[in-house]
């Protein structure tokens, strides 16, 4: 059950800095932890504070921290062992300035899908000249995937539904359908074939290894247990985790590349739905499913 609670006021320590949050994200992933789905990759304890990305202004700066002042604006991440962003405070371990292109709703949800494509698109290699295919690429990670790729030269692929084509084009992506026949239609968009893939959806392993030719080219972040016996790389990434636990290091200078991105005008963040904190409910309701595109948020 998912309820709103008055929980004891963070603070920030050595290192972060605290924000009054004025917006902050809602993933797929943090209702399937919620749900259990994931409860054999991410073990949680009761009651669970959601939330890994927020913005909002800095009205607490921790020890030893530099560059940024009470009454910044900022975007960022919050550590995996609180996380709690959906709140009216938060402490943030990694941030950077808010761009002024950006609503609040969209600083909200920026930085958890900025790390996480830059993440994925790090560990593939995608560069100019490679193309790239995005399983799932109206999503919360996959409209931030395709115009980071974009942005790095690549040539793109996106997958989904025929609604959102005309969608994933704006965004600078080749769009086409998933599921049965995926293989062929992709191999006729681009018969050379692709060079690395982005699975941001799950479900379709065995055809995303064979459109890419080896497994060591397609990276997913779905909660796909079969990864590994597909010889496909499972990446997640937490704040604050120890990457020997199994977490891939965080790609957090993926956060001012999206600034800078956002200062030219080629990178947004789609914002699916922003609700009230109060409502958290209900945006969980709407996570579940699996159908938003782009972030769902919350604001304060």
């Amino acid at each position: 059950m998912v309820h709103v609670a008055e929980v004891e006021e963070p603070h920030a320590g050595p290192g972060t800095v605290r924000v009054a949050v004025r917006a902050s994200g809602l993933s797929t992933g943090e209702t399937r932890i919620r749900s259990g789905e994931l409860r054999g990759v991410v073990p949680v304890t009761f009651p669970f504070r959601t939330g890994f990305d927020a913005a909002g202004v800095v009205d607490e700066v921790g020890e030893g921290v530099t560059g940024v002042e009470t009454g910044d604006e900022v975007f960022g991440m919050t550590a995996a062992a609180t996380r709690g962003a959906n709140a009216d405070h938060a402490v943030l371990v990694a941030w950077a300035p808010k761009p002024a292109a950006w609503s609040w709703e969209e600083a909200g949800g920026a930085a958890g899908s900025v790390e996480t494509a830059t993440r994925v698109l790090d560990r593939l290699g995608a560069g100019a000249g490679h193309t790239v295919l995005v399983q799932g690429a109206a999503g919360g990670v996959g409209t931030v995937a395709v115009q980071l790729a974009v942005a790095r030269g690549a040539t793109v692929i996106g997958t989904a539904s025929p609604r959102n084509h005309d969608f994933l084009r704006s965004l600078g992506a080749e769009p086409t359908t998933y599921g049965p026949g995926l293989v062929e239609r992709v191999r006729a968009l681009v018969p050379g074939g692709v060079d690395a893939v982005f699975d941001c959806a799950g479900g379709a392993l065995p055809d995303l290894v064979a459109l890419a030719g080896d497994p060591a080219r397609v990276v997913t972040i779905a909660p796909d247990l079969t990864a590994a016996a597909h010889g496909v790389h499972l990446s997640h990434g937490s704040p604050g985790a120890d990457p020997g636990a199994g977490a891939d290091p965080l790609a957090v200078h993926g956060l001012g590349v999206a600034v800078g991105l956002a200062a030219r005008g080629r990178l947004r963040v789609p914002v699916a739905a922003a609700f009230p904190l109060t409502e958290a409910a209900a945006a969980h309701e709407l996570s579940e499913t699996r159908h938003a595109r782009g972030r769902i948020v919350l604001v304060n």
